[in-house]
């Protein structure tokens, strides 16, 4: 009986996987991935190999590196991706609307990039970098949102999360090792024009994509919105009074917030190089604190418009609101509080104290990965003394395709064994592979005898010599690059399993109604630990050494197993498919209506 459980769970997991992905959804969902990740990998990586060709000071170098602000703070913009149609465009349907232009604007900068002369047009040069990184992201929003919107029974949440990991980590390959071995060929403006082109016709093609429905009659749709603010009237909710006291709060946060950052970018831009604030001090010094007002602080005073309601305190009573009375005039504080106070509200109120676990969660779930990034290439090449070109194949090639392959088998075991087992078991593999990093800090003997015995030498050795051979090197391979692709390769391959289920998870907690302001608030949490750690970190690799930060850190991913099991648990109790045996398809072979469920 117990074979015949398991070959039927196999087969319906096997069946689902197939109608997911012979979803047009599906096929979207990877071009839209692809389109997340390239423009970051043109802005923030291959960029500064041309700007070094062109022979751009490191000084100015630093200030190209603020684009990267625009994907840090994305969230400060996101609540109008939720509330905000575009004149013209809202036909798209209510994603498109903003994901479809973003795309075309960051094509068409890529495109006139291409045409300049870094050197000598360096101010336009940054202004459409900046520009297309501002576009980026804010796709980025827009792609998350619709990435649950349109999330069904066959192109199931899980499936799609999978998919745009994939495409974005294709487009992250694509966009740098790739574009890199291309402009050696055909140089920097014949790839930025090709990359340009490419988003212009994912732009082009997203025009056909499923969406969330917005009316085409404007009058309509600004009557369905007075509606859902007048809401914020009947019995039960709170005053006027208690919202406008919320909003002010939240409003003086998210403002001292948005200020902050504007008034950086323009010091940056406009100063002299010995004048010019350092991006990495202001990013760890001011980025938690922007965290903190623009997430942390508004989640307590959500709690407190909460307790408010629950208590039955400054709320509406029947009299305020009977029949008699003439229907509430809906005021611009109504839709800024439903803009930027009621997500938050939302989703406290529906979390409740499990919140908390949430939260937690997403503090430290990538912390095994994400708070020693930055320390990675001084560990390769500094204290390893690895090569350039041995962590370009390690790191950039191997480890791309590691990702992928990871991400491909979370995607399948996820439609198989649930998407909280594979939270778990991400959170598991995360932590367990930094202790491949700290034998490889003490020399990498078990790394290299393992790598000796599945054949893995072999394999990367004859990968090596192959790509040197293509490109007319001479240079054989390190005598320790085996060691080092095959802890790399194994983490990524962590990377990819965990990535995958976490970012499934992430899009499950969130309200459809509220999906780009609630997952773009969770996403930039992720990065708070890492960019906290960091600083401490630095000071005890100097202290201590690599060996003692990676098993230090594999002891702290311990934390986020406990919390997954919690987290575990907790679906569990409240009844939701925690996912150990795919679900029934038989009825779901036709082909599904595109319109996606409602929230």
């Amino acid at each position: 009986m117990a074979q015949a459980v398991a070959g039927q769970t196999k087969r319906s997991a096997w069946k689902v996987l197939g109608l997911a992905l012979s979803n047009r959804k599906t096929g979207f969902m990877l071009l839209f991935g692809f389109a997340q990740g390239l423009p970051p990998a043109l802005f923030l990586g291959t960029l500064y190999a041309w700007l070094s060709e062109a022979d751009v000071d490191l000084e100015t170098m630093g200030v190209f590196s603020l684009v990267g602000l625009a994907y840090a703070f994305q969230f400060l913009w996101s609540p109008l991706l939720d509330r905000v149609d575009i004149p013209g465009v809202r036909r798209l349907g209510k994603r498109k609307q903003w994901i479809a232009p973003m795309q075309l604007i960051v094509g068409i900068a890529l495109v006139v990039m291409s045409t300049l002369n870094p050197a000598t047009s360096l101010g336009w040069f940054s202004l459409l970098a900046a520009i297309g990184a501002f576009a980026s992201a804010t796709q980025d929003i827009g792609i998350n949102a619709w990435r649950i919107d349109v999330a069904d029974e066959v192109a199931t949440l899980d499936i799609l999360s999978t998919i745009t990991q994939m495409g974005f980590r294709l487009a992250s390959l694509v966009g740098g090792a790739i574009g890199l071995i291309l402009a050696e060929k055909n140089g920097w403006p014949w790839v930025y024009v090709m990359f340009g082109f490419v988003m212009l016709a994912i732009g082009i093609a997203g025009l056909f994509a499923p969406d969330a429905r917005v009316s085409d009659d404007t009058a309509a749709t600004a009557a369905a919105s007075d509606a859902e603010v007048a809401e914020l009237y009947e019995v039960g909710e709170v005053t006027p009074k208690i919202r406008n006291r919320a909003l002010l709060a939240v409003g003086i946060l998210w403002g001292w917030a948005i200020i902050t950052v504007v008034v950086f970018m323009v010091r940056s831009m406009t100063s002299t190089p010995e004048l010019r604030p350092d991006v990495t001090l202001f990013t760890t010094t001011y980025g938690p604190l922007i965290v903190l007002a623009t997430i942390v602080l508004p989640a307590f005073i959500a709690a407190w418009v909460v307790k408010q309601k629950r208590d039955g305190k400054n709320v509406i009573a029947a009299h305020e609101a009977g029949a008699a009375i003439e229907p509430p005039t809906v005021t611009f504080t109504d839709h800024l509080y439903r803009a930027l106070v009621l997500p938050l509200v939302e989703f406290v109120s529906r979390m409740g104290w499990s919140l908390v676990l949430v939260l937690a969660l997403v503090l430290t779930y990538r912390i095994t990965d994400s708070v020693w990034g930055v320390f990675a290439y001084p560990f390769y090449l500094g204290e390893l003394g690895y090569t350039g070109e041995d962590v370009a194949f390690a790191s950039k090639i191997l480890g791309i395709f590691a990702i992928l392959i990871g991400l491909a088998l979370g995607g399948w075991l996820i439609t198989l064994l649930g998407r909280m087992f594979m939270l778990t078991l991400g959170a598991i593999v995360a932590a367990a592979t930094n202790l491949l990093y700290a034998d490889l800090a003490e020399g990498g003997a078990l790394m290299q005898a393992a790598s000796d015995a599945i054949g893995f030498t072999w394999l990367v050795n004859s990968v090596a010599n192959g790509l040197s051979f293509l490109f007319f090197t001479s240079a054989p391979p390190s005598e320790g690059l085996a060691r080092l692709s095959f802890t790399i390769f194994w983490e990524n391959f962590a990377i990819g399993i965990a990535g995958a289920a976490y970012i499934a998870w992430l899009s499950s907690i969130v309200a459809k109604k509220y999906a780009a302001v609630q997952f773009a608030l969770l996403a930039s949490l992720t990065l708070l630990i890492g960019t906290l750690g960091r600083g401490a970190l630095g000071e005890m690799i100097e202290v201590r050494g690599y060996t003692y930060v990676f098993i230090l850190t594999a002891l702290i991913g311990v934390i986020a197993v406990v919390l997954c099991i919690a987290e575990w648990v907790r679906v569990v109790r409240l009844g939701k498919d925690a996912g150990v045996v795919a679900p029934d398809t038989s009825e779901l072979a036709a082909e599904p209506a595109e319109t996606p469920q409602t929230a």
